[in-house]
């Protein structure tokens, strides 16, 4: 967004001064959804920005170097064979030992809870894209609010711009609920990575408050489908060195809330783990 503040939308050229007001200098979490699911999704992103044509709004990231249209034009051309290399790809099969009945008993609780937000897996599985507004998903609205209320400016110039000719940004007043295919390599979770594994997005109230990972290649948790973290007391700290106020995740910062998603607390913890048994499969 800071690059679209400095670039004429009709001819891309590149302004020394910004040509609108650019976005807040402190920008809001998001985490980054597998390449491996873009080929089930009508959008790119969890706020469902980057509708129609994914290319359109996943070129924005050229705007760093690209100075005008023909260029743009240059790279569309070959950045569809990119697009359509992402829509093969296959999520990973989980490579530790899975309860093969246990699993079963999960498929049943996911298929009976999760199915209409989440889909269905399998030879006849359905992805429903659904668009869960925020006072049902309660999770930490700051993203899509800011998207939906404040980003008239953006939109407008995407629209106007080479990008917008076949994409549309359309954000929502809410999140999409995305595929799981490959879930259990996708943490951490919730569309801004508050929190670590899929056990703590099943049962909030397990969720740390403050977080960082157990070592710079931090192990695989088999048991939380996670990566293996360690819960700190506190949150960042002026007194902390920048590294050390890097490596934590602090849920009381605005935006990097971690509640919400409530939708497993009503499992038994013997359901949670059969469902989660169920998540190893996908």
């Amino acid at each position: 967004l800071a690059l679209l503040a400095h670039r004429d939308p009709e001819t891309l050229a590149w302004s020394d001064e910004p040509l609108m007001e650019p976005p807040p200098e402190r920008p809001l979490p998001v985490s980054v959804p597998p390449w491996w699911n873009l080929r089930k999704k009508h959008a790119v992103f969890y706020n469902a920005e980057g509708r129609g044509d994914h290319v359109g709004f996943m070129l924005l990231a050229s705007t760093t170097c690209t100075d005008s249209v023909q260029e743009a034009a240059e790279i569309d051309a070959w950045f569809t064979d990119v697009r359509a290399y992402l829509a093969t790809l296959e999520p990973p099969k989980y490579p530790f030992a899975v309860d093969a009945p246990l699993a079963e008993q999960g498929r049943d609780l996911f298929e009976h809870n999760c199915k209409r937000c989440h889909g269905t897996y399998g030879t006849d599985g359905r992805y429903p894209n659904k668009i869960v507004a925020l006072e049902d998903v309660e999770t930490d609205p700051s993203l899509a609010e800011a998207a939906y209320r404040d980003a008239d400016r953006f939109i407008e110039w995407f629209n106007r711009s080479f990008y917008g000719q076949r994409s549309r940004v359309a954000p929502a007043l809410g999140y999409i609920a995305p595929p799981l295919d490959g879930v259990w390599a996708t943490a951490p979770y919730l569309h801004n990575g508050s929190v670590p594994t899929l056990a703590a997005l099943l049962d909030s109230g397990s969720r740390p408050a403050h977080w960082r990972y157990a070592a710079e290649r931090p192990g695989f948790d088999q048991d939380n489908l996670g990566w293996e973290i360690v819960e700190v007391p506190h949150g960042k700290d002026g007194a902390m060195s920048w590294d050390e106020r890097n490596r934590i995740y602090d849920t009381t910062l605005p935006g990097y809330g971690n509640q919400g998603h409530t939708f497993g607390d009503e499992f038994t913890p013997e359901e949670r783990a059969s469902v989660l048994e169920y998540l190893k499969t996908l």
